[in-house]
């Protein structure tokens, strides 16, 4: 029979994992989502949109979501070099019948210059009719409208009065009024894109110019800024896991989004613990990622794994995840708390091969759009549409292992000191 002190602890504990559990399902992804994420040339960079992916297989390993980028260069609410926007849309959104769609558009459509109202004009009628017809083909379809990312007028001087950025924002205000006016929800991917060129360009204004190196379309660091924007406008958990742990009195006091099992030790500690996710993988051997990232919140907001053990009495331990050392703390880091998705572990290693793989089926897709479905539908169609099957069936594979390699796995740490 439990004592009632082990039934508090009980209480305790499930409450704990009842919170977490309950932050976790305010995602606004849901189970069997197909997400088509639409735009310009920034969309069809396919860098944004793939960090989101990674995060969505990372953190929800358990989740059934796809994704489908459908960025076209040049692209404004009218279409552009892939056809008409009832082509486009017909083709490259309709086609894959998606429960959540994300629209990004504007940045070619104010055409680099100062404020006209005409042509401002035609982007809202034109982006009021992709709504208005989005809605007609799905009226259960979860709509972003995604404010313009910004044009560089931060780092380097506009080149007219105002810049064009304040353009973009005024373009972005319409954008935001028009979610309103139709229920849809909505993310600003200019405002902190915006605030962390400016602290990059404190701490490193040749690097910070690097971040959107044309002034349009942005690196990999940016793009991990406007990915974080739009996953925290899903309302994404910061949490990959956390886990506490009394060495004084050898109890596992914490563990949320994870099992720690096991423990035990004198002098040195080990444990078992199998985790609900993985940290989001950034390579902060990119001097430009790692620029956009200490200039920003995506850490504080996307990737934190904490790991915090009190009651130690050596002065110093080296930290050994399946007989790796990634790293060693003096007694009072450990105490304070470490965030393990910032160092290189087995974890880490892991998300960057589901990457890897998202990186792989999305160049597929982007083989079997561009190379085949689009220039060769007319021309050879029957032998064209063995192609594409034959890539469809390519990608299904890559996807079947980029979900294989997104669950994650039992490790086993150690905390041995060190003299």
């Amino acid at each position: 029979m439990k004592t009632l002190k082990q039934c508090l602890y009980l209480c305790v504990v499930l409450l704990a994992l009842s919170a977490a559990a309950s932050a976790q399902s305010d995602f606004y992804l849901k189970n069997g989502d197909r997400v088509v994420f639409y735009g310009d040339s920034i969309t069809d960079q396919r860098l944004y949109t793939t960090f989101v992916e990674t995060y969505v297989l990372t953190r929800f390993p358990g989740l059934n979501v796809s994704f489908v980028h459908s960025g076209w260069g040049g692209d404004r609410v009218g279409g552009g070099g892939g056809g008409k926007i009832d082509v486009r849309l017909q083709r490259d959104v309709i086609a894959y019948q998606p429960t959540v769609m994300t629209v990004m558009l504007g940045m070619n459509d104010a055409r680099y210059r100062a404020w006209d109202q005409k042509i401002f004009d035609e982007y809202a009628t034109g982006y009021e009719s992709i709504v208005k017809t989005m809605k007609a083909a799905f009226p259960k379809l979860r709509m972003t409208l995604i404010q313009p990312s910004p044009y560089d007028d931060v780092t380097q001087p506009p080149k007219f009065e105002g810049g064009y950025n304040a353009v973009l924002i005024r373009y972005g205000e319409f954008v935001k009024e028009l979610a309103k006016r139709e229920g849809l929800d909505m993310a600003d991917l200019n405002t902190s894109v915006v605030a962390a060129l400016k602290r990059a360009g404190e701490i490193d204004a040749t690097g910070a110019q690097k971040i959107i190196p044309d002034r349009i379309h942005p690196g990999a660091g940016g793009h991990l800024l406007m990915a974080e924007a739009l996953l925290r406008a899903w309302k994404a958990p910061s949490l990959v896991t956390a886990v506490e742990i009394d060495a004084s009195k050898g109890k596992v006091v914490r563990a949320d989004n994870t099992k720690a099992t096991g423990l035990g030790g004198e002098g040195a500690i080990w444990w078992m613990q199998t985790d609900s996710a993985l940290p989001m993988p950034l390579d902060l051997n990119d001097a430009l990622l790692a620029l956009a990232v200490r200039s920003s919140k995506v850490v504080e907001n996307l990737n934190q794994q904490s790991l915090k053990i009190t009651g130690l009495t050596g002065p110093r331990y080296a930290l050994k995840i399946d007989g790796e050392e990634v790293g060693a703390f003096t007694k009072e880091q450990l105490a304070e708390g470490l965030n393990l998705a910032t160092l290189p572990t087995p974890m880490t290693r892991q998300a960057a091969a589901v990457h890897a793989l998202t990186l792989k089926h999305n160049n597929v897709h982007f083989t079997r759009w561009r190379s085949v479905q689009v220039p060769l539908e007319k021309d050879a169609p029957a032998q064209a549409r063995k192609a594409m099957e034959a890539l469809d069936e390519l990608e299904a594979e890559l996807i079947r292992q980029q979900r294989a390699a997104a669950q994650p796995k039992p490790h086993r740490y150690e905390l041995i000191p060190q003299m």
